[in-house]
């Protein structure tokens, strides 16, 4: 189960699993950034302006508005948790054979939080946008994520020995992150702090959590913690579904991703030539 700090399980043996800190990206030359003054007005200005949509978000929620969710209440992740060993193994097939471009090559509105080469995330969709490539070298992973209702996003989030992901918070309420666990070093320390509680993964397990909490990360470990990271639409009630609905479309085609996305397709010719 995930558990908070200081919780104390039983040991239980684990099969070895290749390492992942051989996992290095083809190198990119950084790419072209947009103006400031062409990035997303709420990119730029959200840090005045989410407090508000948050709450009128929040107002019109059919589930908790907690920072950790109850995940009975997402009957899908029980799948997830039944198959996460089949994930897992895709998980590292992909990113040992393939490789997985960091975080902030991808997306330069990252840049401020994703540790140099210490954060990689493998996408096999981003705001709604398939990565079909990615999608045809995971079809089992492919097959349990789609059966998500209200699918925004999910890549394998990989990061490495002695990062840290400073303090942040996500871009929108009406957006709700689960973890699977899949590959969780042992040897140190490997939590994430989600508001006032502090989290660390188990191999298989779930977690459902509100990203807009201020949260961070810590790979205090000589290993490479892996989950699958997903996004997914809160549920809500009208007036809260259709706001939410027309904000992320037009995320959809702002240049925060459009941005991401371009750099994802050289990244991945890049890669390419060089294998």
């Amino acid at each position: 189960m995930w558990r908070d700090a200081g919780e104390v399980e039983a040991a239980e043996a684990r099969e070895m699993i290749p390492d992942l800190t051989v996992i290095s990206g083809a190198v990119m030359p950084d790419a072209p950034l947009r103006a400031d003054r062409d990035r997303p007005f709420l990119i730029k200005y959200g840090k005045y302006l989410r407090g508000t949509f948050d709450r009128f978000i929040a107002r019109f929620s059919l589930i908790s508005t907690e920072p950790v969710l109850d995940v009975r209440d997402f009957a899908w992740t029980e799948a997830l948790r039944a198959n996460w060993q089949a994930i897992r193994a895709e998980a590292i097939a992909a990113a040992l054979d393939h490789q997985a471009p960091s975080l902030a090559q991808v997306s330069p509105d990252h840049r401020a939080i994703a540790p140099a080469n210490k954060w990689r995330s493998y996408f096999l969709y981003g705001y709604g946008y398939r990565v079909q490539e990615n999608l045809d070298r995971c079809p089992a992973t492919t097959r349990l994520v789609e059966a998500i209702p209200g699918l925004n996003s999910a890549f394998f989030s990989i990061l490495a020995p002695g990062a840290h992901i400073p303090a942040h918070r996500g871009v929108t309420k009406g957006l709700i992150t689960c973890h699977l666990g899949l590959v969780i070093p042992r040897d140190g320390d490997v939590r994430m702090r989600l508001d006032d509680r502090v989290l660390r993964w188990s191999e298989g397990e779930t977690l459902v959590f509100d990203d807009t909490y201020d949260h961070e990360v810590w790979n205090d470990t000589s290993g490479t913690r892996v989950v699958l990271l997903i996004q997914f639409r809160r549920p809500l009630r009208q007036p809260g579904r259709w706001f939410v609905d027309k904000f992320l479309a037009w995320i959809r085609h702002s240049a925060f991703v459009q941005d991401a996305r371009t750099n994802l397709r050289r990244w991945s010719q890049v890669g390419n030539t060089s294998n």
